[in-house]
């Protein structure tokens, strides 16, 4: 049996308060939070399965359209 797999890019800030917020920027309002990486990275994966649940068509091109690159600068 073959199975669809979408790969997103997922934004983790530690916060000060302890624990991680996380973010999908392809799926707008698809946001999480834990107090662990580990619990954080589970949640994030529920909420996007949730958020696609939701959707009545996904769009696949959005899976692997956006990559980060750290950016440095000297202020």
């Amino acid at each position: 049996m073959k199975r669809k797999v979408l790969e997103y890019n997922a934004i983790f800030q530690k916060e000060k308060e302890g624990g991680f917020s996380v973010w999908i920027p392809a799926l707008p309002g698809c946001t999480s939070q834990g107090e662990t990486f580990e619990e954080a990275t589970k949640n994030i994966k529920e909420a996007i399965a949730l958020y696609l649940e939701d959707q009545k068509e996904i769009e696949e091109d959005n899976a692997r359209n956006q990559f980060m690159v750290p950016i440095s600068v000297t202020p």
